[in-house]
Order: structure tokens, then C-alpha cells, then sequence
């Protein structure tokens, strides 16, 4: 009788096996990003003179915030597999609520703050319900509430204010201290910044912690991954995808008041096509349209490079035409920059 043939050799568990630094940075969403960001950057610096001022810098990070602030959310929004083409005229819907219910039902603004939250969360949630209770895509969801929202936000203003625009809440309680929290200007070193750049760090720190320290993180990625499988071992997906529609509300809602309390009115046409640039700054930072890959961190890269380019052809005396054609380039070349950075993280042992 012959030997025994000796037993094949199990499988190494994968969570034992050692990734080299290469691999581990190879696979980070966000390094083709981080790349174009250094690129674009070098290359306004020596386009542009006035492009590395300190006044510059500051008003390229203000103009990054106003974007990030939405872009953050929309990025854990696309790692969940979906989409929300509302997301831009519900910014103007939160001021409008805001600044209308303040000046029509009382005189301090706080309140019209706190009913624009609601209604704002309100909005987010009746997206991801819809979503989840009929099974249609995001995009077609998502685009009636934006239809919806152009047609009430224009409508309730010329039935309230007679006009396309609302009437100024300036002279009201409590508007200095409102503007202080959503719409000041903090100096540091002499260097004057908006405060919406702390509001967009501090969203950049809890979206990072969700994702990578929560069992909430968790769901989101197996969500966008295959929600037929999360499904299976128990993700609540109903509630993660409404969750991450009500956190682009809320952000919406913080952009909103920072809208109304940095001019005092708003124009009720505001916002339209803004949530394509939150979706493409969410694309550069490394974020797949297929769901379940991404990060919070990119998507901030990715508005980095949005607030670089838009002030940095000011700056370079440029016309303003080039700025979407710029735009369009560094979404097509992050695309296959970061496709070719995940087939290399694929291959590199």
C-alpha cells in the first residue's frame, strides 16, 4: 500500500499576510488626487504671480470649503452606490426656508434656522425613503425632489415676496450671532479665513471617523459594494442609505445658512447644477460611480482642486470660459489616474 499523499497546505487567512507600504499606498482612493492636487498647484504657482499669496491661498481654501462642505457627504452618498441630483438647489432651499419663516413669523432669525433644519432633514430623508420603498434608481428619485425643489423654492418666493429674491433679515434678533457661527471671518496671523474652512475640516474629521472607525463605515462600504450580500448577513441597508441622505441634508443646511448670512437675502434660482460639481469633486478624490470605494479625505482633494482652479485662472488673468473645460480635463485624467493606481494596487504584491 502506498503512502499517504501529504495533505495540501492550507490557505494563508489573508488578514495575516504582510502588504507592502507600495501596495498599501497604491491602494488609498484618494492618491490620484493627491497627485493632480500637487500638479495643479505647481502649475498655478507659476501661471499666476499672486497665486501663493497668503490673501490668495486664503480665499482658494474659501472657495474649496463652499464645495467640500457638500462634497464630503455626496462622496459617502456615492461610496453607498448612490446619487443625489438634489443636492444643490436644497442648499438654496434651506436659506429660502430660513430667511422666509424668520421674516414672516417672527423676528429672530434662530427660529427660521431651527425650522430649515427640519425641513432640510425632512427633504434628505423623503429621498432615501423613496429610494428604499421603491427600489428605482437614485437618479430618477433624486431628480424629480430636484425638479420639485426649483419649482417650490421659485414658486413660494414670488407668493411670499412678490419678488425672485427674499427680503433681508439683517436688522433681525440674533442675526450677528448667527453670523458669527455660519458666516464669519476669523483671522489668524494676520491672514483673514471664512469660517466655512473650519466647518468643512470638522466634517472632514467626523465623515473620516465614520468611515474607518464605526460599524456605520462598515455598512456604508458593504452597501456600495453589493447590497445583495449586505443584505444577506444583516446590514441594515433601508436605514444606512436614508442615514447618508440625511447627512448630504445636513450639510445642505449648513451651506444654506452660510448662503443667507453672508448676504443677507438670497436669490431663489440659486444652486442649480452646483450638485454636479459636488459629484465631480467626489470623482477626482477617488470615489467609484459603481459604490464601495472612496473616502471623505479625497473627496476634500477633490475640492481643493476645484477651489485651486477656479480662483487660480483669476488669478492668472485667464478668461473665466477655460474654467469648465479645466474642470471637465481633471475629471477625465483623475478618473484614469486613479483607475490606473487600482489596477497597479491590484498587481503589486
Amino acid at each position: 500500500m502506498s503512502p499517504a499523499a501529504p495533505a495540501a497546505a492550507a490557505p494563508a487567512d489573508e488578514r495575516l499576510l504582510r502588504t507592502s507600504p507600495l501596495r498599501r499606498l497604491l491602494g488609498r482612493p484618494e492618491l490620484g488626487a493627491v497627485v493632480g492636487a500637487v500638479a495643479v498647484f505647481v502649475f498655478f504657482a507659476f501661471a499666476a504671480d499672486s497665486f501663493l499669496r497668503a490673501s490668495s491661498l486664503s480665499t482658494v481654501l474659501y472657495a474649496a470649503s463652499t464645495i467640500g462642505i457638500m462634497a464630503v457627504p455626496v462622496a459617502l452618498l456615492m461610496i453607498g452606490g448612490e446619487f443625489d441630483l438634489s443636492a444643490g438647489v436644497l442648499v438654496t432651499t434651506s436659506a429660502l426656508v430660513s430667511s422666509m419663516f424668520s421674516y414672516q413669523m417672527t423676528a429672530n432669525v434662530w427660529v427660521g434656522v431651527g425650522v430649515s433644519l427640519l425641513v432640510t432633514l425632512a427633504v434628505g430623508a423623503f429621498n432615501g425613503f423613496m429610494l428604499t420603498r421603491t427600489r428605482l434608481p437614485s437618479f430618477i428619485i433624486t431628480l424629480g425632489t430636484y425638479l420639485m425643489l426649483i419649482g417650490m423654492n421659485l414658486g413660494f418666493t414670488k407668493l411670499i415676496s412678490e419678488t425672485v429674491s427674499t427680503k433681508t433679515v439683517a436688522d433681525m434678533e440674533g442675526f450677528p450671532e448667527a453670523k458669527a457661527v455660519f458666516a464669519s471671518t476669523l483671522t489668524l496671523g494676520g491672514i483673514s479665513f471664512k469660517i466655512t474652512i473650519l466647518w468643512w475640516l470638522l466634517l472632514i474629521a467626523l465623515a473620516s471617523w465614520i468611515l474607518l472607525r464605526t460599524r456605520a463605515g462598515n455598512w456604508i462600504f458593504a452597501v456600495g459594494g453589493n447590497e445583495a450580500a449586505a443584505r444577506a448577513v444583516g446590514v441594515p441597508v433601508r436605514a444606512t442609505k436614508i442615514g447618508l441622505y440625511m447627512g448630504v441634508a445636513l450639510a445642505a443646511w449648513i451651506s444654506g445658512q452660510h448662503l443667507l448670512f453672508s448676504y443677507d437675502v438670497v436669490q431663489s434660482g440659486e444652486g442649480v447644477g452646483n450638485e454636479l460639481i459636488y459629484i465631480i469633486a467626489a470623482v477626482i478624490g477617488g470615489c467609484l460611480i459603481t459604490g464601495g470605494y472612496g473616502s471623505a479625505v479625497g473627496s476634500a482633494v477633490g475640492a481643493l482642486i476645484f477651489g485651486m482652479t477656479s480662483k487660480g485662472i483669476v488669478f492668472a488673468e485667464w478668461e473665466s470660459d477655460w474654467f469648465k473645460f479645466f474642470l471637465g480635463a481633471m475629471l477625465l485624467l483623475a478618473t484614469l489616474l486613479n483607475h490606473w493606481v487600482r489596477k497597479r494596487a491590484e498587481a503589486t504584491t
